[in-house]
């Protein structure tokens, strides 16, 4: 009798790893960065955790997108260091105004801030400081009256920001949200409902913690002069907003340069990949497939010759930092059938013989139906009995992968194997 093998790959979503232990900052803001240091609370908690960080600020009250533009200052501490990251606030209310007037009176300048970032050195980022709306809103205006309003407009106005200059933010304004709606108790607030007391400029720290160095703040032992159990409560706030949603604030880290794709295939079994030059940062690079063999070609092709896991990785080096991303393939090559979703299948599979084959429902139910087609889509003959024990027997058996699609539990489930 011929020997019946089944060739299974799964090809698990790639992950980006980056070893991020370090990062300078520039904080370019008013008087909401420079309450209680908020740019050193942040320094003190990542060093806390491990991170080296160097930061810097330039600060002017109640200065808006336009002052910071206008001010010459401004482009001197951008060209002082090779920042990873410049911050950029605007003045407090002004994203909260009009659509149109904040199209026209700020985004042009904030998109020449960040502009300036990535054109004083290619590896900057310009991150804006997402604020919050004041405690009771602003009175003057029944569009931004209450806190949820101009919290409202804020957020849209600095994601606005971002998307028009290929920057990012960090969700401050979201984090206040959070610790405000779950956490009343905790008065964020100095005494004019608009400044940060302690509290708020820790929870600022945090959440910009979380959106540089994409971890979480949790666990650090620095309370900024704060009692335990409340920075606790303020880490995890950021480390929500921040986290759940790094997409939606479009948050990158400096050496996320590598667009890389995958690819497999079962006959044979083997595995490809591609990295887009054109579009990274990166000088070199090396593949490493997870069984001894390496390549340095863009667009590498490998073939598995025993069953196993490997792990690929591509480990890519650049002058903004190095990048690694991982893709981990199962392979397995077993006598008879084995399912795609082998942990998951509500049902047994037997290699009765060359040609026949029995599934058995885990749960006693019938089966409700068997489908079985080729690689083009084509059925392909077979004799089966749905019986609580149901036995599939092939009349033709020709060379290539076949797919089972079993109904079962009102769900499909699918099978593949290869003579």
């Amino acid at each position: 009798m011929k020997n019946i093998f089944k060739y299974f790959i799964l090809l698990l979503s790639p992950i980006a790893i980056h070893a991020q232990d370090s990062a300078s900052v520039l904080f370019i803001g008013n008087s909401y960065t420079y309450y209680n240091d908020m740019p050193g609370l942040f320094q003190d908690l990542s060093s806390s955790l491990g991170k080296a960080t160097y930061v810097d600020s330039k600060v002017n009250g109640g200065a808006t997108m336009q002052v910071h533009a206008n001010d010459p200052v401004s482009y001197q501490k951008m060209n002082s260091s090779n920042w990873d990251y410049v911050v950029l606030q605007a003045q407090s209310q002004e994203p909260s105004f009009p659509y149109g007037q904040v199209n026209s009176q700020t985004l042009p300048y904030a998109v020449q801030l960040a502009d300036s970032v990535h054109s004083i050195y290619d590896c900057s980022q310009a991150m804006f400081f997402m604020t919050w709306g004041r405690e009771n809103g602003d009175p003057q205006w029944d569009s931004i009256n209450t806190f949820d309003k101009m919290n409202e407009r804020l957020r849209n106005a600095y994601l606005r920001f971002a998307e028009s200059s290929d920057g990012s933010v960090s969700p401050v304004g979201v984090a206040w949200k959070y610790v405000r709606d779950n956490h009343p108790t905790i008065s964020l607030y100095a005494g004019d409902g608009s400044h940060p007391k302690p509290t708020g400029s820790y929870l600022a720290a945090c959440t910009f913690y979380a959106s540089i160095f994409h971890e979480s703040p949790v666990g650090s032992t620095f309370f900024g002069g704060l009692d335990a159990s409340t920075a606790e409560i303020l880490q995890n706030a950021a480390a929500i907003a921040v986290l759940d949603s790094l997409p939606t604030w479009h948050l990158k880290h400096h050496d996320s340069l590598a667009h890389v794709s995958f690819e497999s295939t079962l006959d044979p079994v083997s595995f490809s990949a591609s990295f887009e030059e054109s579009t990274s940062y990166i000088d070199s690079f090396i593949w490493d497939f997870g069984d001894g063999t390496t390549s340095t070609v863009s667009n590498p092709s490998h073939t598995y010759v025993q069953e196993g896991s490997y792990t690929v990785q591509f480990i890519g080096y650049g002058p903004c930092g190095n990048d690694t991303i991982t893709n981990t393939i199962v392979f397995e090559n077993t006598s008879g059938l084995v399912s795609h979703y082998n942990e998951t299948r509500s049902f047994e599979i037997k290699t009765l013989s060359e040609h026949v084959f029995e599934l058995q429902a885990k749960d006693g139910e019938k089966i409700e139906g068997i489908q079985l087609i080729d690689m083009t889509g084509r059925p392909v003959k077979h004799k089966i009995n749905l019986k609580e024990q149901s036995r599939l027997q092939l009349e033709t058996f020709h060379k290539g992968i076949l797919i089972l699609i079993v109904d079962h539990n009102g769900a499909q489930q699918i099978v593949r194997f290869y003579k």
